[in-house]
């Protein structure tokens, strides 16, 4: 509510308090309204303060908000590219981290494609395996939702796994977190993908369905055939 000059004046007594004050449950809501609302140039020693401090602060969980906010609000390429840089050495921990899992969605959602590409290459290869976890599931979710069209059938190729038996899909199938990333395939994929991920699974119907989490599946693929998407079912 106040002009530039006073805003200068109050944040400036935030100055040697800034990594107290993120990690406090009331401070980090003022350190998330000064860069919401204070000119760039004014708050340059808050930003500054989080150099080197990226990956705890992103894995705290008030300073997952912070970060949040300063890929939302920063303009200056240099500042964010700094940030950028130490959340991309720290893409496969944030992402399995109960409160890092959401500053990597925030990019994959919020970024730059570049951005979303290299994170999207990063965890190529551990896909399946993530796709089992709580909070990495999430991410591949997000993954597939804000891929490009490669990006995507890079993930798919990888969830189909390279022998006829499926097994990281299978596997994926039966988990109580894979089974959505499964059906988040469904919803994402291209009709060409969509056409083998159906035969694929068509095969294991009858098992899945004494699978507590399989039956997910079961009734989105039961769905999808009456529906039309896939008629040579």
């Amino acid at each position: 509510m106040i002009d530039v000059d006073r805003q200068t004046q109050m944040v400036v007594e935030l100055d040697g308090s800034v990594i107290k004050c993120i990690r406090d449950q009331n401070g980090n809501h003022v350190i998330q309204k000064c860069i919401e609302c204070v000119q760039e140039d004014r708050i340059q020693f808050i930003i500054s303060a989080f150099y080197g401090q990226v990956l705890s602060l992103s894995t705290h969980p008030y300073g997952c908000r912070v970060i949040q906010r300063v890929l939302e609000h920063c303009k200056d390429m240099n500042t964010r590219q700094i940030i950028m840089d130490e959340i991309m050495q720290s893409v496969y921990t944030l992402a399995q981290d109960q409160y890092g899992n959401y500053v990597i969605q925030h990019v994959l959602g919020h970024g730059k494609p570049q951005e979303r590409s290299a994170i999207i290459s990063k965890l190529a290869g551990h896909i399946v395996l993530m796709s089992q976890q709580k909070f990495a599931s999430n991410v591949v979710e997000k993954c597939l939702t804000f891929g490009g069209p490669e990006e995507r059938q890079l993930l798919v190729n990888e969830i189909l796994g390279s022998t006829v038996e499926n097994e990281p899909l299978q596997a994926m199938m039966k988990d109580p977190f894979g089974n959505y990333v499964v059906q988040k395939v469904l919803e994402t994929c291209n009709d060409r993908s969509l056409e083998l991920i159906l035969s694929r699974i068509r095969v294991h119907l009858s098992a899945l369905k004494r699978y507590t989490y399989g039956k997910h599946i079961v009734s989105r693929v039961e769905k999808l055939i009456t529906t039309g998407g896939e008629e040579s079912l």
